[in-house]
């Protein structure tokens, strides 16, 4: 990729530009989605199992959106979202949002304790949150080039900072999506392209989070400055933030959105 000037470093408005969204069918990914559209934004829908949720956002937002099956594992099927979606809207993707997650549920007593889990847990977490990070940023470098800017926003977690339940496998993972945040800014900041995390807690509510008992949410939010459980929606516009031109001198950040319960 050739470096681009100074002048071209900043992102379009985002009314003007095509997001990808990994997992952006439910859950957070959804209001992830739902937040990039309220904004005039046009966003490619991945998905893996959610195929009816994608296709329902697409049918609602016909020009805007573009639901199409991938597995962020696999390098093949990311180069191909990135293909199909220049030929829908006739420009390239200029930000990708890192959200996909291996099935999970956040459920502190039914997770396995330090002397219970096995490392394939550790294995099934990191191909989402790492590997899966890894193929998404590499497809979508052809694509940051012609769009001459790129954004990068990985989903985070503030568990590695305040680990009040055995999330080991998740946790672990998330930390490593920190790191490669980093590594990747510093590798990537002379392209134009920014790479930075947005972190939330628990979210109130996310079908990941649906197992969750309510006294958890309740005690969650007592301990927090604003005396709430962080929603997808609050964390959603953090991720704005980090895909519009006013974040154009920010790069391998980790921005913590979970009500002010931990200081990083």
């Amino acid at each position: 990729m050739a470096t681009p000037s100074s002048s071209n470093r900043t992102s379009p408005p985002l009314s003007e530009q095509v997001v990808l969204v990994t997992g952006g069918a439910r859950g957070l990914g959804r209001a992830i989605t739902e937040a990039f559209l309220r904004e005039g934004a046009r966003v490619v829908v991945n998905y893996f199992s959610s195929k009816a949720a994608a296709y329902d956002i697409e049918a609602t937002h016909p020009d805007r959106v573009l639901a199409i099956h991938g597995d962020v594992r696999e390098r093949d099927d990311m180069n191909t979202i990135f293909t199909t979606a220049h030929q829908k809207f006739g420009q390239p993707i200029s930000t990708v949002v890192n959200n996909a997650l291996t099935s999970f549920s956040f459920n502190g007593e039914a997770r396995p304790k330090a002397d219970q889990i096995n490392y394939e847990s550790f294995q099934s977490q990191f191909s989402s949150a790492v590997q899966g990070a890894i193929n998404v940023i590499q497809a979508a470098l052809p694509s940051f080039e012609q769009a001459h800017c790129g954004r990068v926003v990985n989903i985070g977690t503030n568990l590695f900072q305040n680990p009040v339940v055995p999330y080991h496998d998740y946790t672990a993972a998330k930390a490593a999506l920190l790191s490669l945040t980093r590594t990747f800014s510093s590798d990537l900041g002379p392209l134009g392209i920014t790479v930075n995390m947005v972190s939330g807690g628990l979210l109130r509510t996310t079908d990941a989070s649906a197992a969750t008992p309510e006294k958890v949410f309740d005690a969650i939010a007592a301990t927090t400055p604003l005396q709430s459980v962080t929603t997808p929606e609050e964390l959603a516009d953090a991720v704005l933030f980090f895909a519009s031109p006013w974040a154009r001198a920010i790069t391998g950040q980790n921005l913590i959105v979970d009500g002010g319960l931990v200081k990083d």
